[in-house]
């Protein structure tokens, strides 16, 4: 008699338990159809509820500005680029992992992507080489950490150096601006769809395919079976170092895409770009549920924690509040978060 498998979205496997060697999780007793992961979620439904309040506190503080159409908009599109690299970020965490160098992977793609001789092919060689310089810094990562056995932390550190450093030495830290036309419409108001920014749904279309993949595939219940336990993944013929090495394979090609909306946004590339990153989406993805120790985690908590964050900056611009205030409400936002976190998984030991 075969026991339900968890949710990857909720839940990931139990310490030491695994499905068999494909990765793939038992069926129902009875032979019926699998779990569709769409039950309530107590944390998602907190997180609908923060966000709810942060858009009340918006709406009767601003209420002018705050609730203008533009302005909705503009958070959107703010959390379109950070949420993109947050996707590829939550499914390195559910692995176990970490990624410290996004945020750098996203500015050396940015410059790499707006150098005048980049510029001569247009739209496509722009987004071709942002994508490509993306992949190419993910798969530097990937094998260090996999098959040359360095710890995430230290060899993702190591490329946030590099990369920052090359994006400087490109662009000799001047601003390259962007002078392909069908680029900088992207970010022109004649190109929304139905109201809708391009680049916010470049961020849905990221979102919804993350999401499936995290819990309709075999890839997604190898990642949360590699961050719950690894040498137990191993043993059930799961290729823990192949599938690390394409976890950071995702996040340079998710940099990549978010550099290239990145320089929709902004219109150029500089060496500055992306600053920070991988710290609101390491903290975007810790609210939104997902453990550092790995096992566990959500593509749409995440997504949330990135719309919770953008709101909370946009509402500290509106009320002339100083960033420093921003940065620590941001930072009790995160510590809270993780109290819940732990105080939750010793009620499931317990």
């Amino acid at each position: 008699m075969t026991q339900p498998a968890p949710s990857a979205q909720h839940n990931g496997p139990d310490k030491g338990a695994l499905t068999g060697p494909s990765g793939a999780p038992p069926s129902k007793s009875g032979g019926g159809r699998p779990a569709l992961g769409l039950r309530p979620d107590v944390r998602i439904l907190s997180l609908l509820g923060v966000l709810a309040a942060l858009i009340l506190v918006g709406g009767i503080t601003e209420p002018d500005a705050f609730l203008d159409t533009g302005n909705l908009q503009l958070i959107l599109t703010q959390a379109s680029v950070i949420g993109v690299v947050t996707v590829g970020m939550t499914f390195v965490i559910i692995s176990g992992g970490i990624d410290l160098s996004v945020g750098a992977m996203v500015a050396l793609a940015s410059v790499w992507a707006t150098t005048l001789a980049t510029q001569e092919y247009g739209f496509a060689g722009i987004a071709f080489t942002a994508v490509i310089v993306g992949l190419a810094a993910g798969l530097v990562n990937g094998v260090l950490i996999a098959y040359g056995g360095m710890v995430p932390f230290i060899a993702t550190l190591a490329m946030l150096a590099s990369a920052r450093g090359l994006a400087l030495q490109i662009t000799d830290g001047k601003t390259q601006i962007v002078t392909v036309d069908s680029v900088l419409d992207l970010g022109l108001p004649d190109s929304y769809i139905l109201g809708i920014p391009p680049l916010v749904i470049m961020f849905a279309v990221v979102t919804v395919v993350g999401w499936l993949i995290l819990n309709r595939t075999t890839f997604g219940r190898r990642t949360v079976a590699v961050g719950g336990n690894a040498e137990a993944a191993r043993l059930a013929g799961i290729d823990v170092r192949r599938q690390r090495l394409y976890l950071y394979l995702l996040s340079g090609l998710c940099c990549g895409i978010a550099a290239f909306m990145l320089i929709v946004l902004a219109g150029s590339g500089q060496n500055t770009n992306g600053n920070l990153y991988e710290l609101d989406a390491i903290a975007a993805a810790i609210i939104g549920g997902t453990l550092l120790s790995g096992g566990r985690g959500t593509i749409v908590g995440s997504v949330l924690g990135v719309l919770i964050f953008t709101t909370i900056t946009n509402l500290f611009a509106l009320n002339n509040l100083q960033s420093d205030v921003q940065q620590i409400a941001k930072g009790a936002i995160i510590v809270a978060a993780v109290l819940v976190q732990r105080r939750t998984m010793r009620g499931r030991e317990t």
